[in-house]
């Protein structure tokens, strides 16, 4: 489909959704906005595919190509936007857990991992007040570095679809973020190394999850074959993670304090979600998201 057939076909979907997942009136108290919610959150979601990931760009653009679609944008004030986006967070939290039901995925077959996300330069660091109390130290084992920010811990349940995430501080280990990750869950859930925990995995098996990772060391893996196989699958969480950090460009922080990160972090999430339902409907393979715009 062109870009002008996907709008809409986006705007469809979450005006369907909005209304089943947020039955009645939203505000309880004053004037309804101007710029509708469902055309709000179309404007973030399409823009997200697109890159556009700051409501500066994402006002402009829509406002200055697509006002025909959108023309209550011409009345409205960037900030007035912006506030209004943010204000949803709720509501994209709520379409993002409706929206998990149509991907089509399992889960009972689930991959967990972390990946870490800077809230500064590390010279910077020191002096930076932004999540100060909440942000921390960690390592960032791809680049063999230290980083000041958080550490993004998932649940990707098969085919490649986010159903959890949890925003903890760069420092912490994943294995203190397992349960939180697969709470009142069930089924297989793979990792990596840094999962490899007896203890952990004999408990979680008592409650109906079982956690499969490779041996803590390679030099000393006493099956190997066994986590091979279990890397091989696993690889399919790299796959997602490199979505939401290339097209969705989820490492740019951009926000100030936790409330307004989560925000973008959930609308990222809808963002990469709402792509895999429309490409399941389309035929498409849910992962490749390139496939929605023919031309």
């Amino acid at each position: 489909m062109d870009l002008d057939s996907l709008i809409i076909a986006v705007f469809c979907l979450v005006e369907d959704a909005l209304a089943r997942a947020v039955p009645g009136r939203l505000r309880r108290r004053g004037p309804r906005p101007v710029l509708a919610d469902s055309e709000v959150l179309t404007v973030e979601l399409v823009g997200e595919y697109l890159g556009l990931d700051r409501e500066a760009e994402l006002f402009s653009y829509f406002r200055r190509h697509y006002g025909h679609f959108f023309p209550a944008l011409c009345q409205v004030h960037r900030t007035t936007f912006a506030r209004q986006a943010a204000n949803l967070r709720r509501v994209k939290e709520r379409l993002w857990q409706r929206l998990l039901g149509r991907t089509g995925c399992d889960p009972s077959w689930a991959i967990a991992d972390s990946f870490p996300l800077a809230v500064c330069r590390f010279g910077r660091a020191p002096s930076c007040r932004r999540f100060r109390g909440l942000a921390d130290y960690g390592p960032d084992h791809a680049a063999k570095a230290t980083i000041y920010g958080f550490r993004l811990h998932a649940r990707v349940c098969w085919p490649g679809v986010v159903t959890r995430l949890s925003v903890a501080p760069a420092g912490v280990a994943d294995l203190a973020v397992v349960e939180e990750l697969t709470d009142e869950t069930t089924g297989v859930c793979l990792a990596d190394r840094a999962y490899w925990a007896p203890e952990l995995s004999e408990w979680l098996r008592g409650r109906g999850l079982e956690l499969l990772a490779p041996f803590k060391k390679r030099a000393s893996d006493p099956t190997p074959a066994r986590s091979r196989r279990i890397t091989r699958i696993r690889y399919r969480i790299e796959t997602v993670f490199s979505q939401l950090c290339e097209r969705f460009s989820v490492k740019r922080v951009w926000a100030r304090d936790l409330w307004h990160l989560s925000s973008r972090l959930l609308r990222k999430l809808l963002a990469h979600t709402l792509m895999v339902v429309l490409n399941r409907e389309q035929g498409h393979e849910p992962l490749r998201l390139a496939e929605l715009l023919t031309n």
